[in-house]
C-alpha cells in the first residue's frame, strides 16, 4: 500500500465506503461506473492513464467478507468483479502475469468452467486467464495423456470422463471442472460487494 494513503486512512479514519463505482472485466480493465453506468448495468468507461492504473493496481486488497477494495486515500472503492479478483496473462519471459503487473509464481490448482474459462490459483491468489490467451493454453492441455482437441475438450466439459491436465513451463497441474456459478463460493470471493 502507498504510503500516501496510509497516511490519509489515519487522518480521515471515518470516510464511507464506495460500492458500484468501480468494476474490474474480465479481461483485466479497470471501468469507472458513473450513475448513468450503474443504472444500466453497463460495464461502464475503461481506465487507461498508467499512473490511476498503477495506483489503484498497488492498493488493491481484500476484506474480511472477501470483498476486493481499492484503498483510495482514506475511502475504500469496492470492486465489481466480472469474472475472478484477478485475470491472468501468459507471458513469454514470466508466465503467467495477473493484470496487477505481479507474476502467478506458482499454479497449485486449475479448473475450467462449463463455459470453458480457465480458473488458476496459487499462492493465495485466484485468477481467470484472459481469453485472448486460452487459444495458446489449449495447446497445452491433455486428456488422458494426448493433446486434447477441441471436440475432446467439449466433450469433457460436458461430463465426459477423463483426465485433464495443464502442461505450462516447468508445471503439471490437473484439471477440474467447476461451474461459473460455483466460483465466488469455491475460491472465497464476493463479485458484487454490498455495503
Amino acid at each position: 500500500m502507498d504510503e500516501i494513503v496510509k497516511q490519509a486512512m489515519a487522518k480521515w479514519p471515518n470516510v464511507p465506503h464506495c460500492y458500484g463505482w468501480l468494476a474490474l472485466d474480465a479481461r483485466g480493465a479497470w471501468r469507472m461506473r458513473d450513475e448513468a453506468a450503474q443504472r444500466a448495468g453497463a460495464p461502464g468507461d475503461k481506465l487507461t492513464n498508467a499512473a490511476l492504473v498503477g495506483f489503484i493496481n498497488r492498493n488493491y486488497l481484500r476484506d474480511e467478507r472477501g470483498c476486493w477494495y481499492f484503498q483510495n486515500g482514506p475511502q475504500r472503492v469496492y470492486v465489481n468483479l466480472e469474472a475472478t479478483p484477478f485475470i491472468a496473462r501468459t507471458d513469454p519471459a514470466a508466465g503467467f502475469v495477473l493484470h496487477t503487473g505481479q507474476a502467478l509464481a506458482r499454479v497449485e490448482r486449475a479448473c475450467m468452467t462449463l463455459e470453458g474459462r480457465l480458473i488458476l490459483q496459487g499462492d493465495g491468489i485466484v485468477a481467470q486467464v484472459d481469453d485472448r490467451d486460452l487459444a495458446q493454453l489449449l495447446s497445452h492441455m491433455e486428456l488422458d495423456g494426448k493433446p486434447v482437441s477441441d471436440e475432446a475438450l467439449l466433450g469433457w466439459l460436458e461430463d465426459r470422463p477423463g483426465t485433464m491436465v495443464l502442461r505450462y513451463r516447468d508445471e503439471q497441474v490437473s484439471v477440474s471442472r467447476i461451474p461459473a456459478a460455483d466460483l465466488s463460493l469455491q475460491f472465497h470471493f464476493v463479485a458484487q460487494p454490498q455495503p
